[in-house]
């Protein structure tokens, strides 16, 4: 069972890295973080703050490390995937790539109700890609693979909360197949930038990374 004080600590410190980068970023769970303070932490979160290139590249570079959960060198890596072979947009391949994750794919179907959540599912090993169960988060799922969930899992609240309340409408790259007790999905061809369900200048990313 969840700790409901380790629960709500990291609720405060996901909305307090929301409201820093003055973006509401659904892959990190429940909304609401910029309703009542929609402004950044600290004493002189009201006063107006002015940015640098390099800050304004950072903050956009930081959306995409936060919302998708992930280390700077993991991000960096992703990044390197992407430039590798010289693709004319890198980041259309970037975005790819980080939606097509299996804990991305289990969130954006509605399965959990944030992308930690849906890495637990992963790690417990209550996913199955195309039948066969997979226990890597940050494994790449195919076009014309469907995802599933094992029979306990389905039975789950967890469960059975997100897919009644999802935190995002299915994209259209995505579709819900009905299986049983639950719902499979079948990812239906790899999105692009458009995907990203949240305010977002791509090209300050690639400005931040160039020469990675």
């Amino acid at each position: 069972m969840a700790n409901p004080i380790k629960s709500k600590s990291s609720k405060r410190k996901a909305f307090k890295t929301q409201r820093a980068l003055n973006v509401e970023l659904p892959g990190m769970g429940k909304p609401g973080a910029l309703e009542r303070r929609p402004y950044p932490p600290g004493q002189h979160g009201l006063r107006r703050r002015k940015f640098s290139e390099f800050s304004l590249r950072l903050q956009e570079k930081q959306k995409l490390r936060f919302h998708y959960g992930m280390r700077e060198e993991q991000l960096r890596n992703f990044v390197k995937k992407a430039k590798y072979g010289r693709a004319a947009d890198w980041m259309a391949v970037l975005v790819g790539h980080l939606e097509t994750r299996v804990d991305n794919i289990v969130f954006r179907l509605g399965f959990a109700p944030s992308i930690p959540a849906a890495r637990q599912l992963v790690r417990h090993g209550k996913v199955r890609v195309d039948g066969k169960r997979l226990d890597i988060a940050s494994a790449r799922v195919l076009p014309g693979s469907e995802v599933s969930l094992t029979d306990d899992a389905y039975s789950n609240v967890l469960y059975q909360t997100s897919i009644s309340q999802p935190r995002l409408l299915l994209p259209d790259w995505l579709e819900h197949i009905p299986a049983g007790s639950g719902l499979r999905g079948r990812l239906k061809f790899t999105p692009g930038t458009d995907a990203v369900p949240f305010p977002f200048n791509g090209r300050l990313v690639v400005e931040f990374y160039t020469g990675v």
